[in-house]
């Protein structure tokens, strides 16, 4: 379970990056609804000063997830990343509460927008400075193939379609049309409240151990039995920790191998599951044929 010294450098400039990015854009947005008092883009810097808050508890996960085995954590410390992740949930959620009242109040009294355009400028640059952070996570994710990552990356994608919301808002507000500001603010609401479910609904299936999908754990038996001298496998099971897949099952062979033969097999079937999926870390127990058949036929 250890990871390369450019597996680690490429996560680091991920997460700063992102943090980075999350700091320069609460700066300008603040700027901009202090001078224009739009609901929107109140929402706006409320989603940025959170994705700053995600960012930095995704720097230090990731920093902390990082770390090998030890002797009180012979499974890693990957499970960070998802303690991390239900923060986020909960920080969005208040956040997403926060807009919607914002809304609600200024639909009860409606108030002209001030500097639109100023806001529409800063909306422009943060939709310019998102898209190149998103580039830089693609090209981490491809190389690294990071949970974390790219989790934030599809954060970040959904930031795309609210600054451009925001931006629709901002523009017909300029327009006259002040009262829409609202509206959106409302359902940009609603959206970053179904985003902190999904957050929740991902970390807690992580740390509840969930399954890896039926059909991954499908194909990880049949490549174990592909292997010869295999004549069954069972009992596979499967969790997530950070970055990495624990897997473990039983082979069936034949009862008269030695010792030394049964163990190279179970070798072979391992390297053939890690081989299709590197992030496996497999665990073999071979049982003989007749000691499982007896098994079943009790």
């Amino acid at each position: 379970m250890t990871t390369s010294p450019e597996h680690a450098r490429l996560l680091r400039l991920a997460t700063r990056a992102s943090v980075a990015v999350a700091c320069t854009l609460i700066v300008a947005k603040a700027i901009a609804w202090w001078l224009s008092g739009s609901v929107s883009m109140l929402a706006g810097l409320t989603d940025s000063a959170l994705d700053g808050v995600t960012s930095l508890l995704n720097l230090l996960a990731v920093h902390y997830a990082l770390r090998p085995a030890d002797d009180d954590h012979r499974y890693g410390h990957g499970k960070a990343e998802s303690l991390a992740g239900m923060a986020q949930a909960l920080f969005i959620g208040g956040s997403a509460l926060l807009i919607a009242f914002q809304a609600y109040e200024r639909l009860q009294t409606p108030q002209p927008l001030g500097a639109p355009w100023l806001s529409i400028g800063v909306i422009v640059f943060s939709l310019l400075l998102t898209a190149a952070l998103l580039m830089l996570q693609h090209r981490v994710i491809k190389q690294t193939g990071s949970n974390a990552v790219r989790a934030d990356s599809l954060h970040y994608r959904s930031d795309m379609l609210l600054n451009g919301s925001i931006l629709i808002a901002l523009v017909l507000a300029g327009f006259g049309f002040a009262q829409l500001d609202a509206w959106f603010g409302l359902g940009i609401a609603a959206y970053i409240l179904w985003s902190a479910v999904q957050i929740a609904r991902e970390s807690f299936s992580v740390l509840m151990d969930e399954e890896l999908p039926a059909d991954v754990s499908q194909h990880m038996l049949e490549l174990a039995c592909s292997v010869p001298g295999v004549l069954g496998a069972h009992d596979l099971r499967t969790r997530i920790s950070g970055n990495h897949w624990f897997v473990q099952l039983h082979l069936e062979l034949p009862g008269e191998l030695t010792l030394s033969v049964a163990h190279g097999i179970s070798d072979q079937a391992a390297a053939a599951i890690h081989t299709s999926y590197p992030k496996a870390e497999v665990l073999v127990h071979a049982d003989p044929q007749e000691v499982v058949l007896a098994a079943r036929t009790q």
